[in-house]
Protein backbone atom coordinates (compact mmCIF):
# COMPACT_ATOMS: atom_id res chain seq x y z
CA UNK A 1 0.00 0.00 0.00
CA UNK A 2 0.82 3.41 -1.14
CA UNK A 3 2.38 5.50 1.82
CA UNK A 4 1.84 9.60 1.79
CA UNK A 5 3.94 11.82 3.59
CA UNK A 6 2.60 15.25 4.55
CA UNK A 7 4.58 18.26 3.42
CA UNK A 8 6.15 20.12 6.00
CA UNK A 9 5.46 23.62 6.53
CA UNK A 10 8.94 24.02 6.53
CA UNK A 11 9.01 22.98 2.71
CA UNK A 12 6.25 25.20 1.71
CA UNK A 13 7.67 28.31 3.74
CA UNK A 14 11.03 27.17 1.19
CA UNK A 15 9.26 27.14 -1.97
CA UNK A 16 7.10 30.65 -1.50
CA UNK A 17 10.31 32.43 -0.53
CA UNK A 18 12.15 31.10 -3.82
CA UNK A 19 9.27 32.78 -5.71
CA UNK A 20 10.12 35.55 -4.12
CA UNK A 21 13.54 35.78 -3.96
CA UNK A 22 12.78 35.11 -8.33
CA UNK A 23 10.58 37.75 -8.74
CA UNK A 24 12.85 40.45 -6.78
CA UNK A 25 15.45 38.94 -9.20
CA UNK A 26 13.56 39.67 -11.74
CA UNK A 27 12.22 42.75 -10.60
CA UNK A 28 15.99 44.19 -10.05
CA UNK A 29 17.45 42.70 -13.52
CA UNK A 30 14.22 44.44 -15.55
CA UNK A 31 15.09 47.60 -13.31
CA UNK A 32 18.44 48.13 -14.47
CA UNK A 33 18.31 46.84 -17.92
CA UNK A 34 15.85 50.04 -17.92
CA UNK A 35 17.84 52.60 -16.34
CA UNK A 36 21.07 51.29 -18.91
CA UNK A 37 18.84 51.80 -21.70
CA UNK A 38 17.51 55.03 -20.35
CA UNK A 39 21.27 55.88 -19.96
CA UNK A 40 21.75 55.31 -23.17
CA UNK A 41 19.28 57.36 -24.45
CA UNK A 42 20.27 60.58 -22.44
CA UNK A 43 23.47 60.33 -23.64
CA UNK A 44 22.48 60.09 -27.15
CA UNK A 45 20.05 63.00 -26.42
CA UNK A 46 23.31 65.03 -24.59
CA UNK A 47 25.45 64.40 -27.91
CA UNK A 48 22.64 65.48 -30.47
CA UNK A 49 23.58 69.24 -29.87
CA UNK A 50 26.94 68.33 -32.32
CA UNK A 51 24.14 68.23 -34.98
CA UNK A 52 21.70 71.03 -33.55
CA UNK A 53 21.66 73.96 -35.92
CA UNK A 54 20.99 76.20 -33.22
CA UNK A 55 24.45 75.67 -32.00
CA UNK A 56 26.43 74.47 -35.93
CA UNK A 57 24.47 78.28 -37.73
CA UNK A 58 26.15 81.65 -36.82
CA UNK A 59 23.13 84.01 -37.16
CA UNK A 60 23.51 86.84 -40.04
CA UNK A 61 22.39 89.53 -37.54
CA UNK A 62 22.52 90.11 -33.93
CA UNK A 63 20.41 89.16 -31.29
CA UNK A 64 19.39 91.00 -28.44
CA UNK A 65 20.92 89.06 -25.68
CA UNK A 66 23.63 86.18 -24.67
CA UNK A 67 22.51 84.21 -21.41
CA UNK A 68 25.30 82.85 -19.73
CA UNK A 69 23.63 79.97 -17.32
CA UNK A 70 25.30 80.29 -14.05
CA UNK A 71 27.40 77.54 -12.19
CA UNK A 72 29.10 76.84 -8.94
CA UNK A 73 31.24 79.80 -7.30
CA UNK A 74 34.54 79.64 -5.29
CA UNK A 75 33.95 81.76 -2.56
CA UNK A 76 33.77 85.38 -4.25
CA UNK A 77 35.40 84.17 -7.69
CA UNK A 78 33.77 82.23 -10.42
CA UNK A 79 34.76 78.83 -10.66
CA UNK A 80 36.99 77.47 -13.53
CA UNK A 81 34.20 75.87 -15.08
CA UNK A 82 31.88 79.33 -14.82
CA UNK A 83 34.99 81.35 -16.25
CA UNK A 84 34.92 78.86 -19.42
CA UNK A 85 31.42 80.06 -20.02
CA UNK A 86 31.98 83.66 -19.55
CA UNK A 87 35.07 83.93 -22.19
CA UNK A 88 32.70 82.15 -24.49
CA UNK A 89 30.21 85.12 -23.65
CA UNK A 90 33.10 87.61 -24.01
CA UNK A 91 34.40 86.10 -27.33
CA UNK A 92 30.76 86.72 -28.25
CA UNK A 93 30.13 89.95 -27.32
CA UNK A 94 32.91 91.50 -28.60
CA UNK A 95 32.29 89.49 -32.08
CA UNK A 96 28.98 91.75 -31.89
CA UNK A 97 26.58 88.44 -31.55
CA UNK A 98 24.61 90.64 -29.05
CA UNK A 99 24.55 93.56 -27.02
CA UNK A 100 23.02 92.77 -23.89
CA UNK A 101 24.70 90.14 -21.07
CA UNK A 102 21.59 88.40 -18.91
CA UNK A 103 23.53 86.90 -16.01
CA UNK A 104 21.20 84.32 -14.55
CA UNK A 105 22.28 82.28 -11.36
CA UNK A 106 21.28 82.68 -7.45
CA UNK A 107 23.18 82.36 -4.32
CA UNK A 108 25.04 79.10 -3.69
CA UNK A 109 25.82 79.31 -0.08
CA UNK A 110 24.25 81.73 2.51
CA UNK A 111 27.54 82.58 3.74
CA UNK A 112 28.61 83.41 -0.09
CA UNK A 113 29.19 87.64 -0.66
CA UNK A 114 27.44 87.19 -4.36
CA UNK A 115 25.23 85.21 -6.27
CA UNK A 116 26.68 83.65 -9.31
CA UNK A 117 24.97 86.38 -11.77
CA UNK A 118 26.65 89.15 -9.67
CA UNK A 119 30.25 87.20 -9.64
CA UNK A 120 29.74 87.15 -13.08
CA UNK A 121 28.84 90.29 -13.59
CA UNK A 122 32.14 91.35 -11.47
CA UNK A 123 34.43 89.45 -13.83
CA UNK A 124 33.13 90.30 -17.22
CA UNK A 125 33.45 94.30 -15.63
CA UNK A 126 36.96 93.16 -15.00
CA UNK A 127 37.49 92.10 -18.96
CA UNK A 128 35.74 95.41 -20.07
CA UNK A 129 32.53 95.09 -20.25
CA UNK A 130 30.31 98.17 -19.20
CA UNK A 131 27.59 97.59 -16.83
CA UNK A 132 24.92 98.66 -19.00
CA UNK A 133 25.32 96.25 -20.68
CA UNK A 134 24.84 93.72 -18.24
CA UNK A 135 21.60 92.62 -16.44
CA UNK A 136 21.52 90.27 -13.52
CA UNK A 137 18.90 87.85 -12.93
CA UNK A 138 19.66 86.66 -9.09
CA UNK A 139 17.08 84.25 -8.22
CA UNK A 140 17.85 81.05 -10.52
CA UNK A 141 18.67 77.40 -8.69
CA UNK A 142 18.18 75.51 -11.86
CA UNK A 143 18.98 75.48 -15.45
CA UNK A 144 15.06 75.80 -15.60
CA UNK A 145 14.77 78.66 -13.35
CA UNK A 146 18.00 80.17 -15.14
CA UNK A 147 15.79 80.51 -18.32
CA UNK A 148 12.53 80.87 -16.80
CA UNK A 149 13.41 84.11 -14.82
CA UNK A 150 15.88 85.13 -18.04
CA UNK A 151 13.04 85.31 -20.61
CA UNK A 152 10.84 87.33 -18.19
CA UNK A 153 13.94 89.57 -17.75
CA UNK A 154 13.77 89.88 -22.02
CA UNK A 155 10.18 90.34 -21.84
CA UNK A 156 10.33 92.93 -19.38
CA UNK A 157 13.02 94.94 -21.48
CA UNK A 158 11.17 94.27 -24.67
CA UNK A 159 14.26 91.80 -25.65
CA UNK A 160 13.07 89.14 -28.06
CA UNK A 161 16.33 87.15 -29.28
CA UNK A 162 18.88 85.07 -27.40
CA UNK A 163 21.52 82.80 -27.60
CA UNK A 164 22.49 80.50 -24.76
CA UNK A 165 25.94 80.51 -23.38
CA UNK A 166 26.83 77.32 -21.82
CA UNK A 167 29.10 73.90 -22.09
CA UNK A 168 28.44 71.50 -24.76
CA UNK A 169 27.32 68.80 -22.40
CA UNK A 170 24.45 70.71 -21.28
CA UNK A 171 23.68 72.77 -24.65
CA UNK A 172 20.87 70.13 -25.25
CA UNK A 173 18.74 70.40 -21.68
CA UNK A 174 19.42 73.63 -22.12
CA UNK A 175 17.65 74.11 -25.68
CA UNK A 176 14.42 71.80 -24.80
CA UNK A 177 13.93 73.91 -22.02
CA UNK A 178 13.97 77.04 -24.02
CA UNK A 179 12.15 75.26 -26.33
CA UNK A 180 9.53 74.42 -23.42
CA UNK A 181 9.43 77.93 -22.52
CA UNK A 182 8.39 79.39 -25.98
CA UNK A 183 11.96 81.12 -26.80
CA UNK A 184 11.77 82.32 -29.88
CA UNK A 185 15.09 80.56 -32.11
CA UNK A 186 17.20 80.30 -29.67
CA UNK A 187 20.89 79.97 -30.56
CA UNK A 188 23.26 77.99 -28.34
CA UNK A 189 27.12 79.16 -28.45
CA UNK A 190 28.96 76.21 -26.70
CA UNK A 191 32.11 75.92 -25.18
CA UNK A 192 34.15 72.47 -24.27
CA UNK A 193 35.10 71.49 -20.94
CA UNK A 194 38.99 71.82 -19.88
CA UNK A 195 39.19 72.12 -16.36
CA UNK A 196 35.79 69.70 -15.18
CA UNK A 197 36.33 66.46 -14.99
CA UNK A 198 34.24 64.46 -18.29
CA UNK A 199 33.15 61.22 -16.54
CA UNK A 200 31.28 62.56 -13.09
CA UNK A 201 30.33 65.42 -15.27
CA UNK A 202 28.91 63.58 -18.38
CA UNK A 203 27.23 61.13 -15.33
CA UNK A 204 25.80 64.27 -13.42
CA UNK A 205 24.23 65.47 -16.94
CA UNK A 206 22.51 62.25 -17.61
CA UNK A 207 20.60 62.48 -14.44
CA UNK A 208 20.12 66.17 -14.55
CA UNK A 209 18.84 65.25 -17.88
CA UNK A 210 16.34 62.46 -16.67
CA UNK A 211 14.99 64.96 -13.94
CA UNK A 212 14.63 67.31 -16.59
CA UNK A 213 12.12 65.05 -18.48
CA UNK A 214 10.51 64.13 -15.66
CA UNK A 215 9.90 67.98 -15.32
CA UNK A 216 8.53 68.30 -18.32
CA UNK A 217 5.87 65.14 -17.89
CA UNK A 218 4.72 67.07 -14.74
CA UNK A 219 4.65 70.65 -16.44
CA UNK A 220 2.50 69.22 -19.06
CA UNK A 221 0.18 67.70 -17.08
CA UNK A 222 -0.30 70.76 -14.77
CA UNK A 223 1.30 69.27 -11.62
CA UNK A 224 4.41 71.48 -11.30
Amino acid sequence: MAQYRASSPYAGNRRRSNRKFVWTLRIGVTCILIGILWSVYALAQIGSVYRNTAATTVASEPVDVGIILGASMWGDQPSPGLQERLEQGLADYEAGRFHTFILTGGLDKPDFRYTEAEGMANYLEQHGVPKEAILLENKATSTYENLKFSKEIMEDKGLTSAVIITHTFHGNRAYEIAEALDYSSPKLSLTETHVLKRVPTILREILAYTKWKIDYVLLAVGWK
